[in-house]
């Protein structure tokens, strides 16, 4: 059985991805902080609810096909913001507050896949 296939493994490897993207949307937060009109975005994070459909992923039927880049998307969330005059809506306290989370949160799952994998590989008899 491959390691992708082991549940915890897939979870987590979708939560770092979502943080990788949810950082790149904080980053573009933070850079239009002083943007006219601009409001800020965040992602909604994954669900593992299993009871939730899954998504229809692209199928490579043939080797010379060109694989999809990213087998995850996320979706983003709509929240009310204040808006400066100049109609800006981007707090950057609540952003750097923000990317702070997000950061420790990938450190977290990142933590977690390593010590997977390190009791996987203690489990196969492979001494870590």
């Amino acid at each position: 059985m491959p390691i992708s296939d082991i549940p915890i493994f897939s979870m987590l490897r979708t939560k770092m991805q979502w943080h990788q993207e949810r950082q790149r949307v904080l980053a573009e937060n933070v850079s239009n902080a002083d943007t006219p009109d601009f409001r800020p975005r965040d992602l909604v994070p994954p669900s593992f609810d299993p009871r939730e459909p899954k998504p229809v992923a692209l199928v490579r039927t043939n080797p010379l096909h060109i694989a999809a880049a990213s087998g995850e998307s996320f979706r983003g969330k709509g929240e009310q913001f204040e808006v400066r005059p100049a109609g800006n809506a981007v707090q950057l306290e609540d952003e750097m507050m923000k990317v702070a989370a997000n950061q420790t949160d990938y450190q977290t799952a990142t933590a977690l896949y390593t010590r997977s994998l390190a009791l996987i590989k203690i489990a196969m008899g492979k001494q870590a």
